[in-house]
């Protein structure tokens, strides 16, 4: 049934199958000495983005939102083709003009510390995203006017016509703690309190995390891992090493590794993702004032370079916001100011410019592979670029005083998010607020008022896309993997984009 019905009315009630998972038998590479049904399944899980902050509103916003996900459910969850599905809410529906929402949320829930999962605790959860001085999401919010709760139902009234936000609100966006344990968000930050799969028993802050399951978790019958061990990754060179002496079954690597981790025995997949580096500019700064220095710097760029030298060929190349074959990737954009140094060179004179004329610093916090590519190949076609290292660096991206930055994304649920966080006039990837290419917003508006099952969706959403390219604020670069190495007696996990999910999970002994 369309949501361009008269109710457009949206009643899911899919169920996370377990068949998403295959399990695999086989025996090897160390790791976890347990059955699947035996009560001493552990996770043993080297992260390399171990949190810094497990108040999800402070820390959800980056890559630190798949490690939270063991300790907080969010409203929505994500299946293998990016769509929202059920989670704490098992269904939900539009109001005929489509600036309403009302959630519906499972019965008979409650948090870790007992307080119950309603539209109370829904509301207030949203309410704290938007407001909280140090919350990371409030810029994701900005459709949500007012929300409303009434027992098991929470109603989020929008500024706008906005199908988007089933799929916003869940678990980049809106993991739900506990409302009790909220109003001393220091102490959340410290000490979390979810209604995920997961319950949090020790916290050494930046080094180790040990949970076990929740037995009260919605959906706890398909989570067969019973203890799981989060432990900040160590040095990279020794996480295969690690891996193959059962210190960890499973571990964040890095493309250099992937072969090394194949020749130990480990199993070694490429996770689903929205990754996109790039090249941010300042438009209100010169030289980038003059559209023919943007380009030129377009054109300076060889993707490539930065696939092979940074991604050991695991990554790919993009020219947008988005890998090639998602969703709102736009065909019609592919290699739009492909890699021509001549041609750079050409356009720098005609702007007025002689080979060392421009000269930028570009500040960064530690060494990085990504700057000097960067930096080698602006030489090549005349703009010198002195790269400066500075470990108490703080991103000063977000006041929008650089001149030239670079940034990458794990992207959003949304793709209207990820587009609106690059080229909208508040992104906060955007290092060129408060400019905005022009069309950009109409074209944003109309993916909203279309609904996700409308046939023309996908052609909307590219034509966003193709809209926010006009910008001159940002160069993409490539796409780079995000890789993962385990034990072989680890079952596959379901490739979900961005996600880690592990319902149906098993870890066998060997």
């Amino acid at each position: 049934m369309s949501l361009r019905n008269k109710a457009h009315r949206v009643a899911i009630g899919i169920t996370l199958a377990a068949t998403l998972v295959s399990t695999l038998t086989a025996c090897g590479g160390g790791g976890a000495a347990a059955s699947a049904g035996g009560g001493n399944a552990t996770l043993k899980w080297a992260s390399s983005y171990f949190p810094t902050h497990w108040d999800p509103v402070v820390g959800g916003s980056g890559a630190q939102f798949r490690e939270l996900a063991l300790v907080y459910a969010s409203l929505t969850r994500t299946n293998e083709k990016g769509e929202a599905v059920p989670d704490l809410a098992k269904s939900w529906e539009y109001d005929a003009t489509g600036d309403e929402v009302t959630f519906h949320l499972r019965a008979g829930l409650t948090f870790t510390d007992g307080e119950p999962v309603d539209g109370a605790a829904v509301k207030a959860a949203i309410e704290r995203a938007k407001t909280q001085k140090n919350s990371a999401l409030f810029g994701d919010l900005t459709s949500i006017e007012e929300v409303t709760a009434d027992g098991l139902d929470v109603t989020v009234h929008l500024t706008q016509v906005d199908y988007q936000i089933p799929q916003l609100l869940g678990q980049r966006v809106l993991q739900v703690a506990s409302p009790k344990a909220a109003r001393d968000p220091a102490e959340l930050d410290q000490n979390p309190v979810g209604a995920g799969p997961f319950v949090v028993t020790q916290v050494i802050p930046g080094t180790k995390a040990v949970l076990k399951k929740n037995p009260d978790y919605w959906d706890a019958e398909n989570i067969h891992i019973d203890n799981v061990e989060l432990i900040s990754a160590p040095d990279a060179s020794t996480v295969v090493s690690g891996l193959q002496t059962g210190v960890y079954n499973f571990a964040d690597i890095e493309p250099s590794q992937a072969d090394a981790a194949k020749k130990a025995g480990l199993d070694v997949f490429v996770q689903p993702g929205f990754n996109a580096s790039n090249i941010s500019i300042n438009v209100n700064k010169a030289p980038f004032d003059n559209p023919k220095v943007v380009d030129a710097v377009r054109h300076a760029v060889n993707r490539e370079e930065f696939v092979d030298k940074l991604s050991f060929g695991y990554g790919t190349t993009t020219d947008q916001p988005f890998p090639e074959g998602y969703l709102a990737y736009d065909p019609r954009s592919r290699n739009r100011y492909p890699y021509d140094p001549k041609k750079s060179r050409q356009l720098l004179a005609e702007a007025g410019y002689e080979p060392g004329d421009i000269k930028l610093d570009l500040v960064i916090p530690a060494a990085d592979s990504g700057a000097e590519i960067v930096q080698s190949q602006l030489a090549a076609v005349g703009i010198t670029i002195d790269i400066k290292v500075d470990k108490n660096w703080a991103t000063p991206f977000f006041a929008k005083q650089l001149t030239l930055s670079l940034y990458g994304t794990t992207g959003r649920d949304s793709a209207v998010q990820t587009l609106t966080a690059h080229f909208g006039p508040n992104g906060p990837l955007n290092l060129s607020t408060p400019y905005e290419p022009a069309g950009f917003e109409a074209a944003v508006a109309k993916v909203r008022q279309t609904p996700l099952d409308a046939p023309d969706y996908r052609e909307v959403l590219q034509a966003a896309t193709r809209a926010g390219l006009e910008s001159r604020a940002l160069v993409f670069t490539y796409s780079a993997p995000n890789l993962i190495a385990k034990s072989r007696s680890i079952s596959s996990l379901p490739k979900i984009p961005a996600h880690l999910d592990w319902t149906g999970v098993t870890i066998n002994g060997g």
